[in-house]
């Protein structure tokens, strides 16, 4: 089973991007460093076409730091620029560059993404020529947040939620280089599955719009495969369940999600885990590798 969320806004946020791209020297695409290629909007590179662009991966306080270096290196190596005019043409993109921040390291933001924005931009000539920049990416992975960091004040509303921001800003850094602020958009159809099921477990769609028992299965299998040690530190396990659906129903004995009569309220569980994950609770986890790095993606899970 797919999650699919593309509420009506976010047709007329991608048309608003696609009629502001040509006037833009740069793109800043704000990623999710727990999961940089599933939070990737195929839609955006296509938008983007030969622009550069500034891979920021955010909440990478969050994610865990092995992994966010590999993704790093994997941009800036994958996704270089062509070196001439027909690799230039076939490919999908033009230069990228990388950088990892969390929201506190708003200091870091301001000195660094205005400095590879200049970099990458084209050279400006004349009186009044200032660096164009937009800021895009999907719902709830911190592009807000960013824009106050840039900013240094409270200048876009944000949310722990998906969809806070509704329409196109533009603002001025002390520095003049003109930035637009975008909401936050999916693409149509997510056809693959593990994608979805990330995005849902990350916060990228609403609670109200994902099955919690599905998502956190997912993300139960996964945990177990690759970050073990955290679960038995953070639910104090005696022992690591063989399945995840026997590890979302200890976690549900063990904090009282309990139905009448002692059997597990299985959504109160699955609640549990992945509000766990999205606030770092449970540590610094990763929910995908680069690819050619990664890993089987969860265990075996039985009813």
């Amino acid at each position: 089973m797919s999650i699919q969320w593309y509420p009506g806004h976010m047709t007329k946020a991608r048309r608003t991007i696609a009629e502001s791209m040509p006037s833009q020297d740069v793109v800043i695409e704000v990623l999710d460093a727990r999961m940089p290629l599933a939070s990737e909007n195929p839609v955006l590179a296509e938008l983007r076409g030969q622009k550069p662009c500034i891979k920021v991966l955010n909440k990478s306080d969050l994610a865990d730091p092995a992994v966010t270096t590999a993704w790093l290196r994997y941009f800036e190596a994958e996704r270089a620029a062509p070196l001439d005019e027909a690799e230039r043409r076939a490919s999908p993109g033009g230069q990228v560059l990388a950088i990892a921040i969390s929201a506190s390291q708003s200091s870091e933001a301001r000195r660094r993404i205005p400095e590879l924005c200049k970099r990458l931009a084209p050279p400006k000539n004349g009186p009044g020529k200032v660096v164009r920049a937009m800021i895009v990416g999907i719902p709830n992975v911190g592009k807000s947040t960013l824009i106050n960091a840039l900013m240094e004040r409270k200048v876009a509303k944000v949310g722990d939620e998906p969809a806070v921001t509704k329409s196109q800003q533009l603002v001025t850094l002390k520095t003049g280089m003109a930035i637009s602020d975008n909401p936050g958009i999916l693409w149509p159809k997510i056809d693959d599955e593990a994608a979805s099921f990330r995005l849902g477990v990350g916060g990228a769609i609403p609670d109200t719009a994902i099955d919690y028992q599905s998502v956190a299965l997912f993300a139960a299998g996964y945990f177990l495969r690759r970050y073990p040690e955290l679960l038995v530190a953070r639910y104090k396990l005696k022992e690591l369940p063989e399945t995840a659906a026997a590890l979302i129903e200890e976690i549900g004995r063990r904090r009282g999600c309990l139905r009448s009569g002692g059997s597990v309220d299985l959504h109160k569980a699955s609640d549990i885990l992945v509000h766990d994950f999205r606030a770092g609770r449970l540590g610094r986890i990763s929910l995908e590798e680069p690819p050619g790095l990664e890993s089987p993606s969860g265990i075996e899970e039985s009813a």
